[in-house]
């Protein structure tokens, strides 16, 4: 190990979310990063402090009673860098997602193009729209801006015009916005990110710069094939953590901590699994979920090309309330694991909307939550992937491509009682294909090493390699059509000692097979009917090495996309079943 790594910086992060707020400290032990501890606290954005920086040091000051190290100086602000008795802290990161949704207005050409660019854009981290301008829009200039008055938004994402293209159409469009803005008070005038055509960019500059803060990113829709959206991506990342400063007290003064490079949790949290995606040496994408109060967050990376959707629709808290106009009840209530009345399903979900950090206290209140989490990742899955290019990369219409690994992390899946209802609702909501591992995130770093990543790429690295991270198991997903009870796949694996289990897996079964952590083993996979795992095409059969998880190697023949029965008994029946089988 050479010396420059034994001498490494500390870090802390400091991640905020809209109901707890952590403080996660790695250093280096033994010549090898680490992550140490972490320190909890209850987010104080709301009554009684409407301050974050009060919740912000009581984490910290839970970490430092954990770690028996002191961070913080006699001033209450941070020791950094390090001292040479061992208080203090050398690097300092800061995530953010607390918070409503910021109100967005998008503003474009064409409706199915730098508009759909523009919507794509915003859904990258915490935005909730509200209008849409383009040139289809039938309204008259002075309704376009009493509608962009009375939304009164935080940001307006500007697209159209590919390069060297139209020029006059798109300032035409912000004539509405630029004189929106004039109207508004000052305290009041959104912020504009302007990703069009870049030729008008110092015309747009000219036009705007008297009215709002004016924000500039490489065109999203430079031709009409070609979408690009990881500069505007930064871009709306630093304009929600610049409002968030203005909208909570005591995020500017996180904002300095972490000297200006605060980031929202949704894209520390792209940022690793795009990290993953790149070190994986592999034709399969990587998929991270995180299930949030404020949003479910789905990134899926592709030799290092990034898909992020953030959902604040289908987040697991406040949001709640309004799922209902995304989703239908008996999409929820098909997740049932045990019978519930409608209308106490409703006054659950009424009640957590309005008390997100509310715990199930019955066994009718885990089974809603479990229920509801499994379709806010169907949903947000869906979604996040429509109109990609890898939506169809596995077989069967509209089901995940080929994943390794799948990285989840969320209260209500680290949270749950016991392990096997993790991985339940994982399978259920992802419905992954193939061969691929699940890991769980239990202490919620993926977002602090994405953000630790742009400060020390090195620490990520390590504590990645460690056993930080959970693995709940390897998980075989034939995907094919037969008729239930039909033998679909002959699955053979031969442990390290030599010892071999063979299994014939039929339609709808669940089946495991004992993998304990820290063993490997060698496994042929065998389909039939044509059923496809993953080797390359129906029907081809392959080996593959495989490594033990908690939960050992799953193999998930219930089909795909998962068809659960009519019948509501017959439902909870084989859940209890499927969640036995899985040891739980």
């Amino acid at each position: 190990m050479t010396t420059s790594l034994i001498d490494a910086d500390s870090l802390l992060v400091i991640d905020v979310g809209s109901i707890t707020t952590r403080a996660m400290l790695f250093d280096v032990v033994e010549g090898r990063y680490r992550f140490l501890a972490v320190g909890t606290a209850a987010t104080t954005a709301g009554a009684p402090f409407h301050d974050i920086g009060e919740g912000v040091r009581r984490s910290i000051d839970k970490l430092q009673t954990i770690t028996g190290r002191a961070l913080v100086g006699p001033d209450e602000n941070l020791i950094m860098p390090g001292l040479d008795d061992g208080s203090g802290v050398d690097t300092f990161a800061a995530t953010i997602s607390a918070g409503a949704p910021l109100k967005m207005v998008a503003v474009g050409l064409l409706e199915n193009v730098s508009l759909e660019s523009a919507r794509r854009l915003a859904s990258t981290t915490y935005v909730g729209q509200l209008e849409s301008i383009s040139l289809n829009d039938r309204r008259k200039p002075e309704a376009r801006i009493d509608a962009i008055i009375r939304s009164r938004p935080d940001v307006i994402v500007v697209a159209g015009g590919t390069e060297g293209g139209a020029s006059q159409s798109v300032l035409k469009l912000l004539e509405s916005v630029g004189l929106a803005c004039y109207l508004l008070p000052d305290g009041q005038r959104p912020e504009i990110l302007y990703a069009g055509n870049q030729d008008l960019q110092d015309e747009v500059q000219e036009s705007m710069k008297d009215f709002t803060e004016l924000h500039f990113a490489p065109n999203v829709r430079p031709t009409l094939e070609v979408e690009q959206l990881d500069a505007a991506q930064t871009q709306i990342g630093d304009i929600f953590c610049r409002v968030r400063s203005r909208q909570i007290s005591g995020v500017r003064e996180l904002r300095e901590w972490s000297s200006g490079g605060l980031m929202p949790t949704s894209s520390a949290f792209g940022r690793l699994i795009r990290f993953l995606s790149k070190a994986y040496a592999s034709t399969k994408g990587v998929l991270g979920v995180d299930i949030g109060a404020s949003a479910t967050t789905v990134a899926a990376g592709f030799a290092g090309d990034l898909i992020l959707g953030v959902h604040p629709q289908f987040g697991l808290g406040s949001s709640l309330v309004d799922l209902l106009n995304y989703v239908r009840l008996p999409e929820i209530t098909r997740w049932l694991t045990q019978s519930v009345p409608d209308s106490y399903i409703l006054e659950y979900i009424a009640n957590k909307s309005i008390y997100p950090a509310s715990i199930p206290a019955t066994l009718e209140d885990l089974a809603i939550e479990q229920a509801l989490a499994r379709q806010l990742l169907n949903s947000a899955v869906k979604q996040t992937f429509q109109g990609t290019p890898h939506q169809m990369a596995s077989s069967g219409t509209g089901l995940l491509p080929w994943l390794e690994p799948i990285v989840a992390t969320g209260s209500v899946l680290s949270h749950a009682p016991s392990l096997a209802q993790s991985m339940l609702m994982l399978l259920d909501g992802l419905q992954p294909t193939g061969v691929t591992t699940i890991v769980l995130d239990q202490n919620h770093l993926s977002s602090a090493l994405g953000a630790a990543a742009a400060i020390n790429p090195i620490l990520s690295v390590q504590v990645l390699d460690s056993n930080t991270f959970l693995y709940l198991g390897t998980v075989i997903s034939p995907v094919g059509s037969a008729r239930p009870g039909t033998p679909i796949l002959t699955v053979k694996m031969t442990y390290d000692d030599g010892h071999e289990t063979r299994v014939d897996v039929k339609q709808g079964s669940l089946e495991v097979l004992p993998l304990p952590i820290g063993q490997t083993a060698r496994v042929h996979l065998q389909p039939l009917h044509r059923f496809d795992v993953g080797m390359g095409a129906p029907g081809r059969s392959g080996k593959l090495n495989v490594h033990g998880g908690a939960l050992g190697l799953v193999i998930d023949a219930r089909g795909r996309p998962l068809v659960l029965p009519d019948d509501a008994e017959r439902r909870y029946e084989l859940f209890k079943k499927w969640l036995w089988t899985l040891g739980g």
